[in-house]
């Protein structure tokens, strides 16, 4: 059975989710990892499918004329959780909209070996708003990153809180 990484991205609208889940339980493929999310009234979707079919076949089954779908085969990773096992952040973002934010940050915590683990971003009028999970290495210098954060949000206009993940909360 081969494992194939699946986009979907269309307009968003009742039953769009039902309707690729449905061809791809119909075609025999199980969905083994997701994200769905809208992005400015488009719907998107990423999934990881394993089952019989091809990335082609599977493209095939998908297509519709309001979507544009995209299947690539991939191999699958037995240890893509080994390396899970640093600490857990929440970091948010709020500030006036512009260029650079997304790479600005994403850089700070790259160089402290911080891996962004989720994230998502909603424009509101002129105020973005970045939500992160991220995961630090164990060893990592936790006072030091934030203090490089809190600069690089002051650069950006923006307010950066970096707060560790409570798990009784998940």
């Amino acid at each position: 059975m081969g494992l194939s990484a699946v986009t979907v991205l269309g307009v968003d609208r009742p039953g769009v989710i039902a309707a690729v889940t449905g061809s791809l339980a119909g075609c025999g493929a199980n969905i083994q990892d997701s994200t769905m999310t809208l992005l400015g009234g488009h719907i998107a979707m990423m999934l990881l499918v394993k089952g019989e079919l091809s990335a082609e076949e599977l493209t095939k089954h998908l297509t519709a004329p309001d979507l544009v779908v995209t299947a690539a085969a991939v191999a699958a990773r037995r240890d893509f959780r080994r390396h899970q096992k640093g600490l857990e952040y929440v970091l948010t973002v709020h500030g006036p909209d512009r260029p650079g934010i997304i790479s600005g940050i994403s850089a700070v915590l790259a160089a402290e070996g911080g891996n962004i683990t989720g994230m998502s971003t909603r424009l509101s009028g002129r105020l973005y708003v970045l939500i992160a999970d991220v995961e630090l290495p164990e060893k990592a210098d936790v006072a030091d990153l934030m203090r490089r954060l809190a600069a690089a949000g002051a650069g950006l206009d923006s307010e950066i809180t970096f707060r560790p993940v409570e798990p009784e909360l998940l």
